[in-house]
């Protein structure tokens, strides 16, 4: 069974930092694509950023410059580095892994708050 566990939210000042990670698990083949989405609440669960297994990336336009994605393919784990945070930028964050051939697979999400 895969399983992709999050890790690295929480509670931050505006201006402030943080790094989600997030490791996926429970199989032997590496994701096609991992990636970050998030949910504000009263909102739609959005895109963050996603990476291929080859490296391309994609960014949610409002993100680009402050939110930089990145994975380690040897260890199936995925990373957001998140600069500048804004309270619009709270939000429980999800990381997403799709797999050829047997589809998307999602974490539990971490809660990041950020504070005024």
């Amino acid at each position: 069974q895969v399983q992709l566990v999050e890790s690295g939210g929480g509670s931050v000042q505006a201006g402030g930092s943080l790094r989600l990670s997030c490791v996926a698990s429970g199989t032997g083949a590496s994701p096609i694509a991992m990636g970050w989405y998030r949910q504000a609440p009263g909102k739609q669960r959005e895109l963050v950023a996603t990476m291929s297994v080859g490296g391309s990336t994609n960014y949610a336009d409002s993100l680009k410059g402050r939110f930089t994605i990145s994975r380690d393919n040897a260890k199936n784990t995925v990373y957001l580095q998140m600069n500048s945070l804004k309270p619009e930028d709270t939000a429980v964050y999800y990381c997403k892994g799709t797999w050829w051939g047997s589809g998307d697979y999602w974490g539990q999400g971490t809660q990041v708050t950020v504070s005024s």
